[in-house]
């Protein structure tokens, strides 16, 4: 089996052999759709792709946002952006709102018995709408000089991260809205000076996908976990091939030439 320095949060490499459920992030399904060999050698091997910096600021942004519409969830009353698009909804009061939003924790999970795969993510936020619906809300925060305004401009991985979410609450047995909503913060650099403060523009995005190849691609994974065939390379967003794979490709090869040149 192979091994590396690299270790994956939560649970380790899959094992064929447990018969405790395999934990998949949400995070993980959407890598698994991007690249499934990437996919096979972090879940099968504990092989990860190198960490991305954290955003730090984004963090900062989308924790004041949870403490503002938490406030408005105490006081069960409409959010002033929610007013403004004319959307009759509330931030939902369920105890479970700390536990649900923790995804390192434990997220919304559902255990799939036919795979014995707990898919599990951590939300941003839930509102309800007089109906009694879930609105499933996840918060966007960047900086760029045009920013998506309609579900068109929205990336793929956005839409897909909004339908898993989905399809995980409705395993839970709850009636979820099919529309579900991006609060997109674009952080605004025309200003003449910083003045030690940054602003925002906001805008509330609606999205209406459908969450009906979450569970094939579920079993697409367990698929792939349970074979000793190694996957194909994904599609990078600008067309080619998968970069992580290039870059593993690439520095192998050369490891390799450079192996030869000074083997006695």
């Amino acid at each position: 089996m192979v091994k590396s320095v690299y270790k994956r949060k939560g649970s380790g490499p899959f094992d064929p052999a447990s018969s405790e459920p395999f934990k998949v992030s949400r995070s993980k399904i959407d890598m698994f759709t991007e690249c499934q060999r990437c996919s096979y050698l972090d879940l099968k091997f504990g092989v990860k792709r190198p960490s991305m910096p954290a955003f730090t600021l984004n963090n900062a942004v989308d924790e004041l946002l949870k403490r503002e519409f938490d406030i408005h969830r105490a006081n069960k009353t409409k959010h002033p952006l929610l007013k403004k698009y004319g959307l009759d909804a509330v931030p939902l009061q369920d105890e479970r709102m700390d536990e649900w939003r923790d995804a390192l924790r434990r997220g919304i999970q559902y255990h799939h018995v036919p795979t014995n795969i707990l898919v599990r993510g951590g939300i941003d936020d839930v509102w309800v709408n007089p109906a009694g619906e879930l609105i499933i809300v996840d918060y966007k925060a960047t900086s760029k000089k045009v920013g998506p305004s309609t579900e068109d401009d929205l990336y793929d991985s956005y839409k897909k991260q909004m339908e898993v979410y989905q399809w995980l609450f409705r395993r839970n047995n709850f009636k979820v809205s099919q529309t579900g909503y991006f609060v997109y913060v674009n952080g605004k650099s025309d200003a003449k000076a910083f003045d030690g403060k940054l602003e925002f523009d906001i805008e509330l995005i609606p999205y209406t996908g459908s969450d009906t190849w979450v569970e094939p691609t579920v079993f697409d994974l367990k698929k792939m976990l349970t074979s000793d065939e190694i996957p194909s390379s994904g599609i990078s967003f600008g067309g080619g091939p998968c970069e992580y794979c290039t870059y593993r490709e690439s520095a192998g090869k050369t490891f390799k030439e450079q192996h030869k040149r000074v083997a006695p």
